[in-house]
């Protein structure tokens, strides 16, 4: 069955260009030209991915997401945006924007961003090489994570973290006390490097930080000028 992706962008040439390359592609490809349109589908029906430009007709591409993740769905969103739109960007990933590509852009590029974010988002793929259930203390919280089921709880509370968020936080998790420059753990969340990787991989961070109600650097160590690492007692591992 061919994966559905939705995309929401109101450039005639690069909608055309774009759903007929992502045919091509194997993918099946709802276009949508204004951000109330896509809404509205996307109410009636959850993709495989969503493709979001930021700057919308009718409603912003941070504002579908913000709603997306507000309801409940996990849905790996990419955002398209301008060069000169770093805030809005910025705001995008921190509403639960799993990716984001930077116009114009490379159609080749966009299958390869397409292919790496489903490959986090499916259980099924690339399985985990250490223990499967990781178990951490830190001061009054307890932090539990299952790599099999990508399920994460605090104190016995299962949270809600996006499949790029859960990836990175088990990067983190499964190398403790290891110091990571932005620049390793993008490549290991992405695949590859690009541009703008200082800010993506911090709004992550903050996301994940604020999903579990972390105060400052509990489990997660800011690294000044140099990027994160993970400290936290461990319990037993599994």
């Amino acid at each position: 069955m061919k994966e559905r992706i939705i995309l929401i962008e109101d450039e005639d040439k690069i909608g055309k260009i774009t759903c007929a390359y992502l045919e091509k592609e194997g993918y099946q490809v709802d276009w949508y030209q204004d951000g109330l349109t896509g809404w509205e589908a996307l109410n009636k029906k959850e993709p495989d991915l969503v493709i979001l430009d930021l700057m919308l007709p009718g409603l912003s591409g941070v504002e579908i997401c913000r709603r997306l993740r507000s309801k409940g769905s996990q849905v790996p969103i990419m955002m398209l945006t301008a060069r000169g739109e770093e805030k809005e960007r910025i705001a995008g990933l921190e509403m639960g924007a799993d990716d984001y590509l930077v116009k114009p852009f490379s159609l080749r590029e966009l299958v390869a961003r397409i292919h790496a974010v489903l490959r986090r988002y499916n259980l099924n793929q690339e399985g985990v090489t250490l223990a499967q259930k990781l178990i951490y203390k830190s001061g009054d919280k307890t932090l539990e994570l299952d790599l099999t089921h990508q399920q994460v709880k605090i104190n016995g509370v299962e949270k809600e973290l996006t499949a790029t968020e859960f990836k990175l936080l088990a990067i983190l998790a499964q190398n403790p006390n290891r110091p990571f420059t932005r620049e390793e753990l993008i490549v290991k969340l992405q695949g590859y490097d690009y541009e703008g990787y200082d800010r993506t991989v911090d709004a992550h961070i903050k996301n994940i930080r604020r999903k579990l109600d972390l105060v400052p650097n509990q489990f997660i160590i800011t690294i000044y000028r140099v990027g994160y690492k993970f400290a936290g007692g461990e319990d037993d591992n599994v």
